[in-house]
């Protein structure tokens, strides 16, 4: 092995300073991660972000423009999509319409010379861990959406690849089904040891399926990390709006003592000077203070607090287990807030002025 690839040893896959360039557009631009072995990793972003095209070039369906791409260790970049050991699940499945379950599941072991007794065996064992041995004989077309689903998971992984990347693969189902595969698809690849690379532009999905996500935007990588550092910790307006819901205000740093005031027109909030999130601004310096919905309650008083701000009710959605609350504040900045509280929301009517706070723990904020 070369001492390039050295470095890589333990990864399954490193991308290191991957761009692709069409003309004058960088669809990737110096990307680089890496993704251990048995990791579920969700590239997502908007369209025209770089994760399809950093999925095709793990693929080998595209090289890369400049960087290099290593499997197991093995510097892969130029190597043909055959030659690398990969299982692919696309959002249409792709199933062969003419063979049985059986055969599909079967057929990329056909092409790599494997006996027709072993084949059989081999894909009767992954049938067996999606739960569709029983449909053995059967063709795609008598199949539901989410069986077909398994079947090409099935296929996927038979071959036991280095990597699986699955394009999309809830696109094709409704609302229900896709939750329920969402969670199914992710015990299979664990129970299965598998080391998978996803491409979705649902947050949900990403959340729920992934041990880590790569958001992207414009051809670069924003940030990557667990669901919950992501979503506690982002690193920027972007990553923060792009997972789950947040409340962006904008306001400056003031320094007082051995407090820092964070302010914008309408609110407030206040850390010690000491606290590590502020050790870093100046004062006068441009933030945004990141605050999730379930963060913000309802003050019990208009009393004036120190992370907070007085506002009116313009609307309140009933949502089941909880109330959405949006509330503008005088400046006529809009917080979404979202809460439990029955006996404090229920009477509340939209045109009501109604103080809003939180603790001072569960802000993020972000130097412009």
């Amino acid at each position: 092995m070369s001492s390039a690839s050295s470095h890589v040893a333990g990864a399954a896959m490193k991308l290191e300073r991957v761009s692709k360039f069409y003309g004058e557009v960088r669809a990737l631009d110096d990307v680089s991660f890496e993704l251990q072995k048995g990791e579920f990793l969700t590239m997502l972003g908007p369209s025209g972000s770089g994760k399809t095209t950093s999925l095709r070039a793990i693929a080998g369906f595209i090289q890369p423009s400049e960087g290099r791409l290593f499997i197991d260790g093995r510097d892969m970049t130029g190597v043909p999509p055959q030659r690398r050991n990969i299982g692919m699940m696309f959002q249409d499945y792709a199933l062969f319409p003419h063979m049985t379950v059986l055969e599909n599941v079967g057929y990329p072991l056909e092409t790599r010379g494997i006996k027709r007794a072993e084949r059989v065996k081999r894909s009767m064992e992954m049938l067996e861990t999606v739960g569709l041995a029983h449909c053995a004989r059967r063709y795609p077309r008598q199949m539901s959406g989410g069986q077909q689903q398994r079947v090409a998971l099935a296929r996927a992984l038979v071959f036991k690849p280095d990597i699986v990347l699955l394009d999309e693969p809830m696109a094709a189902l409704d609302k229900k089904l896709r939750s329920q595969m969402q969670i199914e698809i992710m015990h299979i690849a664990k129970q299965v040891g598998a080391t998978v690379v996803s491409v979705t532009h649902d947050q949900e999905e990403a959340l729920v399926m992934s041990d880590r996500i790569a958001i992207f935007k414009d051809g670069r990588l924003a940030q990557i990390g667990t669901p919950q550092e992501l979503y506690t910790r982002p690193n920027s307006e972007f990553v923060a709006d792009f997972i789950g819901e947040a409340n962006l205000l904008h306001g400056r740093a003031r320094i007082e003592h051995e407090t820092c005031l964070l302010e914008g027109a309408a609110w407030r909030a206040a850390l010690p000077k000491s606290d590590p999130r502020v050790a870093h601004l100046a004062a006068g310096q441009g933030l945004c203070l990141v605050l999730r919905p379930e963060r913000i309650s309802l003050a019990q008083s208009s009393a004036e607090r120190s992370n907070g701000a007085q506002g009116i009710v313009e609307d309140k959605i009933y949502l089941g287990v909880e109330y959405r609350l949006v509330v503008r504040f005088t400046d006529g900045t809009k917080v979404n807030l979202r809460s439990r509280d029955v006996a404090v929301i229920e009477d509340l009517r939209p045109g009501d002025r109604v103080t809003v706070g939180w603790d001072a723990e569960d802000i993020v904020i972000i130097a412009k």
